[in-house]
Order: C-alpha cells, then structure tokens, then sequence
C-alpha cells in the first residue's frame, strides 16, 4: 500500500518502497507521538528495545513493517531458522515494526517503531521513518537509547534527555546536543526530523558497563518511568519492578565472591550518590509544561 501526503514542513511526500503496510489501527489515532528504538550501537543490553516492548504490551496492534531485504547485510547479521508450531522450518529476518496503540482514556495515543539498526541505506530508512510520522499526523518523535557508563547498578539508571529545540530543552529540562563523532541511525533521524520542523527527543539510560551484555530491565523500567514523567501518558513502567529486582539480584549473586568488583561498585555508589540530588519537577509540572508545548507547535 502506498501513502502519499505533505511532510511537516509543506513539501511534497513519496512513498517508501520497503515500508509494508500491513493493518489499519483499531481506531483513528489521535495526535499521536511516534516512540522508537533499534538494537544495536545505541541499545546496550536491550534497554531501549526491551521499553518498546513492555510499553506495547497486548494492546498494541501491528501495522506494518520495514521490508529488511535493502538493509541488511545478512553476513553480519544472519535470520535465525526456527521449527514452528506446526512442525515447518521458517526464517526469521531482521525485523523493523510499526504497532499502533490507542490510550482511550489520555487525548493522544502513541506509535512504537522498533528492531534493528539497519546496516545499510541508512537516508532511505529514515524516509520509511519519516513517512510512517506523515501517515499518522505524528506531533512528536521520542527516541530510545542505551549507553554504557560508570554508574552502580544498584542504583535507579540515570537518564539523559536532549533535544535541539530550544523552548523544549527549557521546558522539560532537557540537554541541547553537544555531541560530535561517528552516530547511528538515531542521530541521522534526529538530524531530518530537525530539517523538516518535527519535534524531537532523545532519551537514553545509562548501563553499567561491568554488566553490559545482558538484557537489563532496569535500565528499560528506567526509561518508561522517565517517558511517563515527561509526557504524562501511561507506561505501566512498574510492570518491570519483579523483573528489576531479579536482574539486580542475580547481579549481585555474580559478584558475591569477588571483593575488587564489591569495592569499585561502592566507589560507584558514592560518586552516583554525591550528584543524585535532583531538581526535575514533579510529574504533573513537566506533562503540563510537554503538552503547552505540543500544542503551540501544533498552532504554529
């Protein structure tokens, strides 16, 4: 199915072959915010992906998906080949997936795009993304990321926001972007969506660099928390709490017998807790303050 339109900034917008439309939403969306993220560089131990996933929930319908033909190098990352239910061998592709999910009790729903990084046409990916904000009116598009850091992991992860629009990073506390070097497909989305006047945001989680590799639900409960806190809309991110506390658990079952790692974790501790004292405001403040702004930008 094509989809044809204007892009947010008047111009005339194509469709993009590789993007599969699938279904409809259960209902018409209501200015909704687009929420993404891609396993890879910028999701270390599938923080960032592991948010989507718990913030989609059952209610969530699949609309369409990123053909991955185009955008993969299948040497580097290889489909997986699986028996499934009814005895048949079938492939598993890289896969890049758009779900609708319609919060009747708020006055605007979300869109959640996630999978993988692609390797390939990074500029053609991007206009898959930005034809996805065209097709649903998006207002907004929020990005998930995880970074490695020094930081303990008994402690709640930080989160890092930024966003290049100036009256956004004033309202909801945000940094301006100051970073400058090699970057993924978040910065070369972040970069267009500037270009063509949609408003962006950036959350990342910071995760312990000693326990990068495992999936970590602390880090995602983490991001849904500070997601909720800034835009008011609900992401049941307490869901995770079992899972958070087992994670940590296990984590410190690991190091239980090694006092050099025990020692450098409270080194951590100290650090982390000298520089917590915080000076967001309350959630009820900031969604105010989120949804003010989404609305002059709509006027505007």
């Amino acid at each position: 199915m094509n989809f044809g339109g204007t892009t947010a900034a008047g111009g005339h917008a194509w469709a993009v072959d590789q993007l599969i439309w699938e279904n409809e939403p259960s209902r018409a969306l209501r200015s909704p915010i687009l929420v993404t993220a891609w396993d890879g560089l910028f999701d270390v131990g599938g923080a960032a992906t592991g948010a989507i996933e718990a913030l989609r929930g059952g209610n969530a319908t699949k609309v369409g998906h990123v053909d991955p033909d185009e955008f993969f190098d299948f040497n580097e990352r290889r489909p997986h080949v699986r028996i499934n239910g009814e005895g048949h061998r079938e492939i598993v592709w890289p896969h890049n997936d758009i779900y609708a999910l319609p919060l009747d009790d708020r006055d605007r729903d979300l869109v959640l795009m996630d999978g993988v990084e692609p390797h390939l046409r990074w500029r053609t990916f991007v206009d898959a993304v930005v034809e996805v904000v065209e097709r649903f009116d998006v207002k907004m598009v929020i990005t998930l990321g995880a970074m490695i850091a020094e930081t303990p992991h008994t402690r709640p992860p930080a989160i890092t926001g930024s966003t290049t629009d100036a009256t956004l990073a004033e309202l909801m506390r945000l940094d301006r972007p100051s970073y400058q070097g090699p970057t993924g497909v978040v910065g070369a989305l972040h970069e267009h969506l500037d270009r063509i006047g949609v408003p962006a945001v950036s959350l990342r989680a910071s995760v312990p660099h000693y326990v990068s590799g495992a999936p970590n639900p602390k880090a995602s409960r983490a991001l849904l928390e500070r997601f909720e806190r800034v835009t008011g809309l609900p992401t049941r991110w307490a869901d995770l709490d079992t899972e958070s506390r087992d994670w940590e658990a296990r984590v410190d079952e690991a190091m239980a017998d090694d006092d050099d790692i025990g020692h450098y974790v409270r080194r951590l501790e100290e650090r982390y807790d000298a520089r917590t004292a915080s000076s967001l405001p309350n959630a009820d403040d900031l969604a105010a303050e989120f949804e003010r702004f989404l609305r002059q930008h709509d006027d505007d």
